[in-house]
């Protein structure tokens, strides 16, 4: 974090990325300094109401976060900005987006938790579209316009007020990821009588220990409860409304998913936790995992982010690749669409190859007497898996002619295809990924080099 004397003196000249949390209600003049340099402003965590005329000035900026403000309408001087690419106004009191905020080479908009009614038919007029957080609003519909977002691959939508699926939704050629809870659809799923099958654990009795992990949506720690044989790990939310959707929405979820090998689900229910806030009880995963990859960077967008150098052995990939598509081969049976299929959010043991799918925040349960709806979101999915599948058979150390790596690649075309309807389910992939697996596919091959 950059501090307001750093920038009045000049020395962050020359940056690229500025990041000021100093109780703002105004931009300082010096920032335009950086006019000829900086490319992200992380405005977050002020109290600022509007930004003045002159923002377009920053005419190689690429980013601006000003989430944890006091904005009541998104500000029209974003669409002046000619290279802003990616905007977020999380968490502020946003009630009003113009069509004249939105700058035209516009790639990632994050607005969750905010107060919008409605949205203008422009948005679905920016070609680069691929990120769109809408989560915890109190929009009634999405402007048809959005058919027209053909690289759109990631849209949340929980917690608004939404009636229906429109039909163009689940024919856009790259949406992979959607988040549909919490809405006025009438066959979402209640976790109210489900949770009363699981056993209780009070807040009381647990003895916390230390932090595992951090994802948008909460906190993870290791904890103990007296009555319980096992350490157990804690998801406590960050607040009321997350980057995905509600907390009861993927309490309903975890609930719905069942149990399966290759899945982090609940084991218990937590009760007595001061204000009623939500929290997660699942089971520890073995220290030795580790996640697969990390979460996607602002260069990426919607795709993650490997360490340099990634590999893995054709078997270990195959081993993660079946686990997974059996998890999501599971959930889809049950009529949940998970809505987070991302490397980020597996964890796999590096030297025999098991891996844990996690992260319900935008899981959706799909009405099952719909097959038809039902089918068409879960091929949305379905691409997911094919972009999970292609980055494994990217990162296997073996030759591009190696059986297992042409398998891998030619079922990530598969799921794939940007005609959804063409697309193969998750019990197909998974079937085709356990005979791999097992060293034979369909043709016959034995790999005893795996």
């Amino acid at each position: 974090m950059h501090t307001l004397e750093q920038l009045r003196s000049g020395a962050l000249a020359g940056t690229r990325r500025l990041d000021l949390a100093c109780g703002l209600t105004e931009l300082p003049d010096e920032i335009f300094a950086l006019a000829d340099t900086l490319e992200v402003l992380n405005l977050s965590g002020n109290r600022l109401r509007e930004l003045p005329h002159q923002l377009s000035r920053l005419h190689k900026l690429q980013v601006l976060f000003a989430s944890d403000n006091d904005f009541e309408v998104l500000p029209e001087v974003l669409g002046d900005c000619p290279s802003l690419q990616m905007v977020g106004f999380k968490a502020n009191r946003i009630a009003d987006v113009p069509a004249a905020a939105l700058p035209p080479a516009l790639r990632w908009l994050t607005l969750t938790d905010n107060a919008i009614h409605r949205l203008p038919t422009e948005l679905g007029q920016r070609p680069a579209l691929q990120k769109l957080m809408l989560a915890g609003h109190r929009l009634q519909a999405l402007p048809d316009s959005l058919q027209g977002a053909q690289r759109l691959e990631l849209l949340r939508v929980s917690a608004n007020r939404l009636t229906e699926v429109p039909g163009w939704l689940t024919e856009l050629p790259r949406l992979s990821w959607l988040a549909l809870a919490g809405n006025a659809m009438d066959w979402f799923f209640s976790a109210a009588d489900a949770a009363s099958s699981l056993p209780s654990i009070a807040w009381p009795d647990l003895t916390h220990g230390p932090l595992l992990g951090e994802g948008a949506s909460g906190h993870i720690y290791q904890v103990q409860a007296s009555a319980w044989p096992q350490p157990l790990a804690l998801k406590l939310f960050k607040g009321e409304v997350t980057s995905d959707g509600l907390p009861e929405d993927e309490l309903a979820a975890c609930l719905a998913a069942g149990q399966h090998p290759a899945l982090t689900t609940l084991v218990a229910r937590l009760t007595g936790r001061p204000a009623q806030a939500q929290g997660l009880l699942m089971p520890l995963i073995p220290a030795a995992h580790v996640n697969l990859a990390g979460p996607p960077s602002l260069q990426s967008c919607t795709r993650d982010v490997y360490p340099p150098g990634f590999q893995l052995s054709a078997a270990l990939a195959l081993g993660i690749a079946s686990d997974v598509a059996g998890a999501v081969a599971h959930l889809h049976q049950r009529g949940v669409m998970h809505g987070d299929l991302y490397a980020h959010n597996i964890l796999i043991d590096p030297v025999h190859g098991q891996a844990q799918l996690g992260d319900f925040g935008a899981a959706t349960r799909l009405p099952t007497d719909q097959p038809e709806l039902c089918q068409s979101l879960l091929a949305l999915e379905v691409r997911a898996l094919g972009c999970l599948l292609q980055e494994l058979g990217t990162a296997v150390q073996a030759p591009a002619a190696h059986p297992a790596v042409q398998a891998l690649q030619a079922l990530a075309r598969d799921c794939l295809s940007a005609q959804p309807s063409l697309r193969p389910c998750a019990i197909e992939v998974a079937q085709a990924l356990q005979s791999l697996r097992s060293g034979r596919d369909a043709t016959g091959w034995v790999g005893p080099g795996l």
